[in-house]
């Protein structure tokens, strides 16, 4: 196998921040220590939001991040933004969840999958959503308003409003309410 040479790499930095470096940040936004930040001038956080302590909230030079008014994000959760992440209002994010907005693509064989182009998919999650502890939303998948996402879940394809879904790969178990 032969290993192509690439060319160096910055540092994404430090991980350290203020409120003047986010593109935006709400009244009474409460962002616990240990959370590190990178590229904040691509993430708007809306009033009222929680981001619980160690989090990672991974910006990117192009694309944004924009968490809604009222949403609480537990401890340990990591967000990448390269494709894109949109939570709406009154979401809440359990401990340990894991937004992902890329992918390598798997289209050469003879080459390690580290090496392959990036793909770019945009992550949502409606309002008044619920994502369970530990789940992973994977590139492209849009939430719908109101749905329940259980604990441990593996989000492959976008989930209905209203509806609860669980499971590796996540499937719809019922519509809340019936």
């Amino acid at each position: 196998m032969k290993i192509e040479k690439h060319k160096s790499y910055e540092s994404h930095g430090s991980g350290r921040f203020g409120p003047e470096d986010f593109k935006a940040i709400g009244d009474d936004a409460v962002i616990e220590g240990g959370v590190l930040v990178f590229h904040p001038e691509t993430i708007s956080i809306g009033a009222n939001v929680y981001v619980g302590h160690n989090t990672i909230l991974k910006g990117y030079h192009k694309n944004e991040m924009f968490i809604g008014d009222h949403t609480w994000i537990g401890q340990n959760c990591f967000f990448h933004s390269a494709g894109g992440i949109r939570i709406g209002r009154a979401v809440g994010i359990g401990p340990m969840v894991k937004i992902l907005t890329s992918a390598h693509r798997d289209d050469d064989v003879s080459k390690p999958v580290i090496f392959h182009e990036l793909e770019f998919a945009e992550v949502v999650i409606g309002d008044g959503a619920d994502i369970g502890t530990g789940s992973v939303l994977l590139p492209g998948v849009h939430v719908g308003e109101g749905a329940v996402v259980g604990a441990g879940s593996v989000v492959t394809k976008d989930v209905p409003e209203y509806h609860v879904v669980a499971g590796a790969p996540a499937r719809v178990l019922r519509k809340r309410g019936e």
